[in-house]
């Protein structure tokens, strides 16, 4: 005998050897199993459990409230019950007929033990994905709700910030982007339905895909945005600036491997120890080698040999003493005057709906925070330059 978990199925059939017969067998079979001899029995049932039977199976051909009333009046009460109707042999018009209706399958009579089974499993299937559709959606709003909670938090240390003086050109760049998201959640909701509906895995899996992407581009942008609006005070310790590099390209060789991009290294042997805060760099690289990455997917020559290089040097500057270089260029797509114009502009760009628009300002943010300075150099079809320039040694806030 398999083993399943008790679920309570109510068999409603006019035919008592036919009730018999089925109760033994899906008993043995761990159901739960309750029995009406006609279906105005199987109703009255049905409404005393209260939600308690989940799947039932019911005859078409009954005195007094034949099988397609019976499961036109379950679905009233409880549509998410899967029925599964029993028709005799060559009655195709009322099984089609059922599944109008909602059935979640028919079987023929006799009833072949085989059928039954699989038809159930096929029904629970249904119920158990049911379920999950509906607890995710209610885990969805409630994120929802809570990441818009974040955002106009978020939103009114913006405008209370001297960095965003053009709060209508923030809010539009904000409901813009929160739009964008919208749809596609609605989008994949719509296609995780319609897959339930018609019975289509593959478009259930596509609609769940867009969810999820758009819960994690919703993340993103809280994240940036609290980045962005609150203030961090650098906390600078000895380190190895060259190190801080390498932990920063293991991080992204995955991503760098992945799209078929060479991810290298020019380290400066002279540049042992320094005085910098460690995390704020560390963030400027990631989004740096990250920018850099996708600009090279942008790339429409795709014949190129993709390379992204991190580099560091230790100069001299007259007015700062020793000063530390960090560059990361690429061979990528590269960037027109127009792009380069808006490049530091709030929520721009060039991702075609996979940035935020706030990660360069993060990065020229946290630059700085630490009196560093960032400049880019790029040409069309050749590839972009970022340069970060610290004092060696950063002095305590």
């Amino acid at each position: 005998m398999r083993t399943v978990s008790m679920t309570k199925i109510l068999i409603i059939d006019d035919e008592r050897a036919i009730l018999e017969v089925l109760d033994i067998y899906l008993t043995s079979e761990g159901y739960e199993v309750i029995t009406a001899e006609n279906g105005k029995e199987g109703l009255e049932i049905f409404e005393k459990e209260g939600g308690g039977i989940n799947l039932v199976i019911t005859d078409i051909k009954m005195p007094e409230i034949e099988g397609l009333e019976v499961l036109r009046r379950i679905k009233a009460i409880d549509k998410d019950t899967e029925v599964i109707v029993v028709t005799g042999h060559g009655d195709m018009d009322s099984a089609i007929e059922s599944l109008k209706l909602g059935a979640s399958d028919f079987i023929n009579k006799p009833v072949r033990f085989e059928a039954l089974l699989l038809a159930l499993e096929r029904a629970k299937q249904k119920i158990a994905m049911s379920r999950q559709l509906k607890d995710y959606t209610k885990n969805l709003e409630q994120k929802i709700e809570e990441r818009t909670l974040e955002l106009r938090q978020a939103q009114e240390e913006l405008m209370a910030s001297e960095r965003l003086a053009t709060i209508g050109e923030t809010v539009a760049g904000l409901a813009h982007y929160i739009k964008n998201i919208l749809t596609g959640l609605r989008g994949g909701m719509y296609m995780v339905d319609v897959g339930m509906a018609k019975g289509k895995a593959r478009m259930q899996q596509d609609g769940w895909g867009m969810v999820r992407r758009n819960i994690e581009k919703v993340s993103d942008l809280v994240l940036d945005l609290l980045k962005y609006s609150k203030e961090r005070m650098p906390e600078p310790t000895i380190c190895s600036p060259n190190r801080i590099v390498l932990e920063g390209v293991d991080l992204m060789k995955a991503k760098a491997g992945q799209h078929g991009v060479k991810l290298c290294t020019d380290l400066d042997p002279n540049l042992q120890e320094a005085f910098l805060d460690q995390d704020g760099i560390n963030d400027i690289l990631l989004n740096l080698i990250s920018n850099a990455i996708d600009a090279c997917l942008y790339d429409t020559n795709t014949a190129k040999d993709w390379e992204v290089k991190v580099k560091t040097r230790l100069e001299t500057d007259a007015g700062s003493g020793e000063v530390i270089l960090f560059q990361v260029t690429d061979n990528g797509a590269g960037m027109t005057d127009e792009v380069k114009a808006k490049l530091f502009s709030r929520f721009f760009s060039t991702k075609a709906g996979r940035g935020t628009g706030l990660g360069l300002l993060i990065t020229q943010k946290i630059v700085h925070e630490q009196g560093g300075e960032v400049s880019f150099e790029s040409e069309v079809g050749q590839g972009t330059t970022f340069s970060v320039r610290f004092n060696r040694y950063m002095h305590k806030s």
